[in-house]
């Protein structure tokens, strides 16, 4: 089992970047994919982009692409998200999830683990 913290979540004005953080707990991190998830006011939570277990490979929704980037560092038990030139339409609360195993997924069901979430303000 593994426990998720976010951090890193604040106002930020537009074009300006943010690097958030997902800490985990537990030893064996490094054996769970992690994806993040943001959940703007009034509308569904949406995938953001997923990160493998060894961090080889990442994979991004088509609107984060080329602005997001997901990296990780397992011996610090933490994901990290890089975003830059941030709009207002990126205001939300960013999760991350982990799921056992090398497979990435874009739906929330595949991920048994959630962070409660960090707020990112992105003010025009």
């Amino acid at each position: 089992q593994v426990q998720l913290v976010e951090s890193g979540g604040r106002l930020v004005q537009a074009g300006g970047s943010l690097r958030l953080s997902c800490a985990a707990s537990g030893r064996t991190f490094s054996t769970y994919a992690v994806a993040w998830f943001r959940q703007a006011p009034g509308k569904e939570r949406e995938f953001v982009g997923a990160i493998t277990t060894s961090g080889s490979r990442t994979y991004y929704a088509d609107s984060m692409k080329g602005r997001f980037t997901i990296s990780r560092d397992n011996a610090k038990n933490t994901v990290y998200l890089q975003m830059n030139s941030l709009k207002p339409e990126d205001t939300a609360v960013y999760y991350c999830a982990a799921r056992v195993g090398q497979l990435l997924s874009t739906k929330e069901d595949a991920y048994n683990y959630w962070g409660q979430g960090t707020q990112v303000t992105v003010s025009s």
